[in-house]
């Protein structure tokens, strides 16, 4: 991720090959109206892009780091877009969210870059604040049945554990199971493109 000099604004090159198959998916599983809260925002493109595509959802950002926060917001000024709020911070694993309501949860490749206690936080919240019907969204590398799904994966993966031995491609089928203990759905599963997936859980009780 990449920043310009006097310019708030960062640059994931990721967002741009993976936006609009992304939004496609959003587009057909988000509800028509309501607020979408997107943890690890990061720089804060999807943000924008998918609160231009979909003007009658509001966006809610959110980052647990200050630079991040920063180049969301950058990002919000420069569209001018009145269905996306300021960003907020949040941490996954924190027992209380800033936010205590929303129509959908989006996490888009966070999973496998932080520790499993971030996916733990993150599945928890998001079944706090979805009422029954609610959208979780998750998108990003996975195992399927603790195989990786392509070579690259699994080069990335050792990436990733060199970096941080906490971090790392996940087993679908253990999101799947931790969604499913706080009341989740069995997900529908997108293949996507460059070896990712989309996982669209929805809450089934209160």
């Amino acid at each position: 991720m990449s920043a310009r000099q006097d310019d708030a604004r960062r640059y994931a090159p990721a967002t741009e090959r993976n936006r609009d198959a992304i939004l496609a998916v959003l587009a057909r599983h988000l509800p028509p109206r309501g607020l979408v809260l997107e943890l690890a925002s990061g720089s804060g493109e999807h943000a924008v892009h998918f609160a231009a595509a979909l003007p009658n959802l509001i966006f809610q950002p959110s980052d647990p780091d200050a630079a991040s926060r920063a180049s969301i917001d950058a990002w919000a000024t420069s569209a001018g877009l009145e269905n996306l709020r300021p960003a907020i911070a949040l941490d996954a694993t924190a027992m209380e969210w800033p936010i205590t309501a929303a129509d959908a949860v989006l996490c888009i490749n966070m999973i496998h870059i932080s520790p499993w206690a971030a996916s733990i936080g993150l599945i928890q919240g998001a079944s706090r604040i979805l009422a029954p019907g609610g959208v979780l969204y998750l998108y990003g590398p996975y195992k399927r049945e603790g195989r990786h799904t392509a070579p690259s994966n699994d080069v990335f993966d050792r990436s990733l554990r060199d970096r941080n031995p906490a971090w790392g491609v996940r087993d679908l089928e253990a999101v799947a199971a931790l969604a499913a203990a706080h009341g989740f759905a069995t997900p529908e599963i997108v293949a996507m493109p460059s070896n990712n997936f989309s996982l669209i859980f929805r809450r089934v009780d209160g």
